[in-house]
């Protein structure tokens, strides 16, 4: 084992990857907070239809951003002093996350001095997504050749052999994005995050058969962290996660699929990230598709993500946020229950 506090036992690893980022949240976040309040850090909010979302988003400009720097700094400081950094499977998860939050951290920054919803490039994102992706999975791939066996429910495992390295790129990517496309509303990506990463603990303790597993720990940090986040996120929210969160979470979550081989789980498991960016992806695809067959661009949601869609709906922000996490729950359990299938047992 490696890490600052030498061959510490896994039970305690355990109670300090849960206590540390959640008392650290209660302590910082304070303070936190009336620091980028005093930054000017505030949310810039989208505009749509020539008005914002709702009235009651109007409240929220002004509202700090950058919150993930707690997030993820917890999450990080805890796993470098109290986690077995000699694991290859921890260290491309940090990797991913380090790196995509320093891209959350320029997309907030550039929102935030340019005083716009526009961040930084797509591309520049993609690409930058796409490099730390590309070098996590071909280091595990180089590692262990096996990493490439993908569980399937009910047929086994599937080896992708050397596709693996661009499908990890896409899981990786993919998950970075939904969850960055899920943080619309107070407390939604938090809350959701929460749930998977405690549904990816008994993923990776059934998967691994491991007794000493380091990701199990790194999951319970990052469960702890959005929990602690959340108190300060919760409606109405005194602070926002921003890209610096969303995007390094999501990469998070996405590299802890790619390496308890349950990349087609995840689809489950994180059912609300993937329903969120494939209503975008539909509303960008029939806005195009529309305009040719029709001669006029068409919405098919009223508004994406989904969660402003029912919002339009006259869902309150509460209600969008708590029956999300309600279906979240269930999709969790549901992932969870498929785990057997996988095995055919």
């Amino acid at each position: 084992m490696i890490n600052f506090i030498y061959d510490l036992p896994f039970e305690v690893q355990l109670l300090l990857a849960l206590l540390v980022p959640f008392i650290g949240s209660m302590l910082i976040g304070p303070k936190l907070i009336a620091v980028l309040r005093a930054m000017k850090a505030g949310q810039p909010i989208r505009q749509a239809c020539g008005g914002v979302l709702a009235p009651e988003h109007q409240a929220k400009v002004g509202t700090p951003t950058m919150g993930g720097i707690m997030i993820i700094g917890l999450i990080m400081l805890t796993s470098l002093l109290f986690l077995d950094m000699g694991n290859p499977k921890l260290q491309c998860c940090l990797l991913v996350m380090g790196v995509t939050a320093i891209l959350g951290f320029l997309d907030d920054w550039a929102k935030i001095t340019r005083k716009s919803t526009d961040g930084v490039s797509g591309w520049f994102k993609i690409a930058l997504q796409a490099v730390a992706a590309i070098a996590c999975a071909g280091y595990l791939y180089y590692l262990d050749p096996t990493i490439a066996r993908v569980l399937v429910p009910f047929y086994g495992t599937l080896d992708l052999g050397i596709f693996f390295i661009p499908f990890a790129m896409l899981v990786i990517i993919g998950a970075s994005n939904a969850v960055n496309l899920t943080d619309g509303l107070d407390g939604l990506a938090s809350g959701c995050m929460v749930i998977a990463s405690l549904a990816y603990i008994i993923v990776a303790s059934f998967i691994l058969f491991s007794g000493n597993n380091p990701l199990v720990c790194y999951l319970l940090c990052i469960a702890s962290a959005c929990l602690g986040f959340l108190w300060f996120n919760a409606h109405p929210a005194k602070v926002f996660m921003g890209d610096t969160g969303s995007l390094s979470l999501g990469g998070a979550l996405g590299t802890v699929a790619v390496c308890t081989h349950s990349e087609l789980l995840l689809v489950i498991i994180g059912g609300v990230f993937v329903a969120e960016a494939c209503s975008v992806m539909i509303q960008v695809g029939w806005f195009k598709v529309s305009r040719k067959l029709y001669g006029e661009p068409r919405r098919f949601f009223r508004m994406a993500p989904i969660h402003h869609h029912f919002e339009k709906c006259g869902w309150s922000e509460t209600q969008v946020c708590v029956r999300f996490w309600i279906i979240a729950f269930f999709l969790a359990v549901t992932g969870i229950a498929l785990l057997p299938a996988c095995f055919n047992i």
